[in-house]
């Protein structure tokens, strides 16, 4: 089906296979809005499931299969779905297991580790870090690429090369076959296992194997494809590499994209971790200049070297970060190679450094240049590279899709290629089409923008890529180096690996899914243009998501991932929406809007933290805070616009609610908040818990003659008091600065000021334009224009406070957190204290958007003996008042995080933000508190 063809209407799943999936236990989900977030990928594919399934064991996986088969139903598996080559996608049965598979084992002490699918690789790195040991693997979608796609691909990236790729690296795995066999191979006597359980596997790979051997043209081809990076197919190169049919099985389902088998678990060999690093961007004349000296550079040791073409160059230009360097470079044909040496010791990377002298010297640079191991130079040099898929992806046309595509070639035959692709640019039409990518292994990537809702686009892409492959096969290279075949290139596999390997191929899939339920149409297709069916088209629906490349970088970081959508959901289905609309099926439309407002609007912390991980910087936030403006009736903005004008009594009143609730039995607030959200609304009246503290005081005001600062205690510390009988931040933090003499001084109306977070969040303009006018104005007189900085005692606030000032316009006044105001200006004047054994720490959405956890983490070293940030940190999500609208939301963000705080068992635990400290209290029913009220008690004489 092509995009033209694509259905105007969503079909019912069927009553069928949701009984049949139901009859396994599984959770199904069939909704409208669960499928058609689902239908979306990286890719530029789109195919809607009938039901999404979210298995929690192994066994419930080989039942999901069973069905299957029997209904004839296709099934795929899908983790991170930030595969670019459509491999992630199933118009039959969608298995996510992203949901139930993160577990992670260190085994020896880093040396190895056992994971499963769902897991990350960067969770996994993090996990391997204090063992200084990482994942062979280091695919530049780390963030968000998962341990199954990372298998299913064979995935490699900028270091590791062929030596520590997946297929290298991996030591064992837990598969479920589609006959619902369970091979576990890490086993002794695996082998024998398998030839018990699925007699007809083994024979026939052991056949397959000999098969392969004898054949000298098979052998010498083998060798040459995976001489260089290579993900077209499967990996064939397995019956060389094995002997036994069960380790012959697990390497060819490594790159296997999904469609022999379920990888349950993965135990990897893990790398040595090299924390010396030195960066240099080396700038020659031209393409060929710079592929020649590639070999001269592998030679010195190297462990990345990068290529920039010329349009790389002048399109990272117009990036606001590009380096001063970068910027006075008149690029005309000159070319880059970003290289990095990665070493172990201070003293081996010193002995590369010296020796790189001599080694650049020889090169025939356009510039002079060095290498650098200043860790702000080597985050800008890398932001160069990094910066390319942002610069295009982002700038383009409204309604177009990305497609990041790689190929690898010989290395001496990378010029030629390289100039070739250029030329396939220019004959076709694609303007500012970049090529880069891992020069040192031959590999390169090139972006360019398509338009497939225009038949004329359509054949102008069938036409390149035709192009293309005739290019890289008469290159020797490889169609796909690193991404995977998918659907993108299957139907160029025959002509990657010649008609007698083909066969081979199709004989693996027949033998292993000989129903051929596991994900039909990838990696093997007999369709000539099954590479140009069922493409995505993207609408153009609103500023704040069109740029959205829906790589999904940034659902491992969003709260709500496992509650209800992720911020690549709210985009893609506000898309669907968009289309809905415009194809008359008003049935769906409104479905889609019902369902949408829990489950994308009000489940969103809008807490920005998915703008950090974005490659094209959206914060999906933007776009909720917009829709709840959008939703707001006339009564509640009325409402909150009046508490705007009257917060010091609200704020009074509701610290005194507090306080009188705590002294009676907390069945009956929750009573009456219950009844009062029946009544008003649950979006309107949050709900009490016996888990919120007593009220807190009214902040204080402070005057001086020569103040080093302006205190801005937020209003939070009013409404909530302090843990236990423990003095609050507020008086903390001014305990601390007069212990080392820093006066401070407040505005003289600060009792009635706030952030304004409350209004904006909810989208309550009105109020919210009215307190920022107060607070704009009150903060001139308090800073004298700007002289004084502001600080604030809660990140929320000081990011708040930031982003209210700026939309004022008064960027003249500088807010800074108190937490990076003490580690700045009281930490290095304080005694040290009597610290405690250790602490739990829980940084804050807020903290780390505004840069503060380095500041964060000395204030806590001064704390305690031990600092311990959970592996699984996140966002709590109680985001205000959040937490007590919707308490699911904070369950569900805080869950791993708790579990780990748990068991480490610390002494106190602490974070930056009376709100999170109040969603960390109630997830690990542990007191936190404010870091500053701990330094406090800790240095106190």
């Amino acid at each position: 089906m092509s995009h033209t063809d694509a259905p105007t209407t969503l079909e019912d799943a069927g009553a069928e296979l949701l009984e049949a999936l139901g009859s396994t236990g599984v959770l199904v989900k069939a909704r409208a809005t669960d499928r058609l977030a689902a239908a979306h990928d990286a890719s530029h594919y789109q195919f809607t499931p009938r039901a999404i399934v979210v298995p929690s064991s192994v066994e419930e996986v080989a039942a999901v299969l069973a069905e299957s088969r029997r209904l004839g139903i296709p099934a795929t598996f899908r983790s991170g779905g930030t595969s670019l080559s459509g491999q992630a996608g199933s118009a039959g049965i969608l298995i996510d297991t992203r949901r139930n598979f993160r577990q992670i084992t260190v085994l020896d002490h880093g040396q190895r580790l056992r994971t499963g699918p769902g897991a990350t690789v960067r969770a996994v790195n993090t996990r391997l870090l204090r063992h200084k040991r990482k994942l062979g693997p280091d695919p530049a979608s780390e963030i968000a690429c998962t341990i199954g796609g990372v298998v299913a691909n064979n995935s490699s990236g900028m270091a590791c090369g062929t030596e520590h790729n997946t297929y290298r690296t991996l030591e064992s795995t837990l598969l479920v076959l589609p006959s619902g066999t369970i091979v576990d191979t890490s086993l002794p006597d695996a082998d024998d296992l398998l030839r018990l359980a699925e007699p007809a596997i083994h024979a026939g790979l052991e056949a397959l194997r000999d098969r392969v051997r004898t054949n000298e043209d098979s052998v010498a081809r083998l060798e040459q494809l995976y001489a260089i990076k290579n993900t077209m197919g499967y990996t064939l190169n397995s019956f060389l590499d094995h002997d036994r049919p069960v380790d012959i099985l697990e390497h060819l389902v490594v790159g296997s994209e999904g469609t022999l088998a379920f990888v349950a678990e993965a135990t990897f060999r893990t790398i040595p971790l090299k924390t010396h690093l030195a960066t240099g961007l080396l700038v020659f004349p031209d393409l060929a200049a710079a592929t020649l000296s590639i070999p001269a550079l592998v030679a010195s040791g190297f462990a990345t070297i990068e290529l920039l073409d010329a349009t790389s160059l002048r399109v990272a230009q117009r990036d606001p970060e590009a380096t001063d360097a970068l910027l006075s470079l008149q690029v005309i044909d000159h070319a880059a190679l970003l290289v990095e040496y990665q070493e172990e010791s201070a003293e081996a990377l010193e002995l590369r450094v010296a020796q790189s002298v001599e080694v650049l010297r020889t090169l025939p640079l356009a510039y002079p240049s060095a290498l650098s191991t200043d860790p702000t130079t080597r985050a800008q040099l890398w932001h160069i590279r990094k910066g390319l898929f942002t610069a295009v992806a982002g700038s383009r046309p409204s309604g177009t899709s990305a497609l990041l595509e790689d190929i690898a070639v010989p290395v001496d035959r990378l010029y030629q290629t390289c100039i070739d692709l250029t030329r396939l640019f220019e004959l076709h039409g694609y303007e500012d089409s970049v090529i880069f990518g891992h020069a040192k292994d031959g590999n390169i990537h090139f972006l360019l923008n398509e338009r497939f809702d225009d038949p004329a686009c359509l054949i102008r892409y069938e036409a390149f890529t035709e192009d293309m492959v005739d290019l890289v096969l008469a290159q020797g290279g490889t169609l796909k180096a690193e991404h995977g075949t998918g659907r993108i290139m299957a139907p160029f596999v025959r002509r990657q690996i010649g008609d007698e390997l083909y066969e081979i191929t199709r004989a693996v899939k027949r033998l292993i899914d000989p129903d051929g339920v596991l994900n039909p149409g990838v990696l093997v297709s007999d369709d000539p243009h099954a590479h140009i069916r069922d493409l995505k088209t993207t609408a153009t629906v609103e500023g704040e998501v069109d740029r959205c490349v829906e790589c999904g970088y940034c659902e491992p970081v969003c709260p709500s991932k496992d509650l209800t959508l992720t911020p690549r959901e709210r985009i893609v289905l506000r898309r669907e929406m968009a289309r809905a609309e415009g194809a008359g099926d008003t049935a769906l439309l409104r479905q889609l809007r019902t369902e949408y407002d829990y489950d994308g609007v009000q489940t969103c912390a809008v807490d920005g933290m998915c703008q950090t991980a974005c490659p094209v910087l959206i914060n999906t936030g933007d776009l909720v805070r917009r829709l709840r403006a959008e939703n707001q009736n006339s009564v509640q903005e009325s409402t909150w616009s009046v508490a705007a004008r009257h917060w010091d009594a609200v704020t009074n009143v509701a610290g005194v609610a507090l306080t009188i609730t705590d002294r009676v039995p907390a069945a009956l607030p929750r009573l009456a908040t219950d009844v009062a959200r029946a009544v008003v609304g649950k979006e309107v009246v949050p709900r009490y818990t016996a888990d919120l503290p007593k009220g807190g005081r009214r902040r204080p005001r402070l005057t001086s003659d020569s103040p080093a600062a302006v205190y801005f205690s937020s209003c939070t510390t009013a409404m909530f008091g302090a843990a236990g009988d423990y003095h609050g931040v507020a008086e903390s933090f001014v305990q601390l600065c007069n212990r080392v003499g820093v006066d401070l001084v407040t505005p003289d109306d600060l009792p009635s000021l706030c952030c304004g977070t409350p209004w904006k969040s909810k989208g309550l303009t009105v109020g919210y334009t009215e307190m920022k006018e107060r607070v704009t104005a009150s903060l001139r007189r308090a800073t004298r224009e700007g002289i004084l900085p502001v600080v604030c005692d809660a990140s929320s606030c000081t990011e708040g406070l930031e982003v209210l000032l700026e939309s004022a316009g008064a960027l003249g006044i500088r807010v800074i957190d108190a937490v990076a105001f003490v580690d700045e200006h009281v930490l290095p004047l304080l005694p040290a204290g009597d610290k405690v054994a250790s602490l739990t720490l829980h940084p804050t959405c807020s903290s780390t958007r505004l840069g503060i956890n380095g500041a964060l983490s000395r204030v806590a070293a001064a704390i305690a003996e031990e600092v311990v940030v959970p592996d699984e940190w996140s966002c709590c999500a109680f985001a205000g008042d959040r937490g007590m609208l919707h308490p699911e939301l904070t369950a569900s963000a805080t869950a791993g995080e708790a579990a780990e705080a748990g068991a480490a068992a610390s002494v106190a635990h602490a974070s930056l933000n009376r709100t999170c400290e109040l969603g960390m209290t109630r997830a690990t029913s542990t007191p936190y508190q404010h870091v500053l009220q701990l330094l406090n008690q800790v240095t106190r004489d």
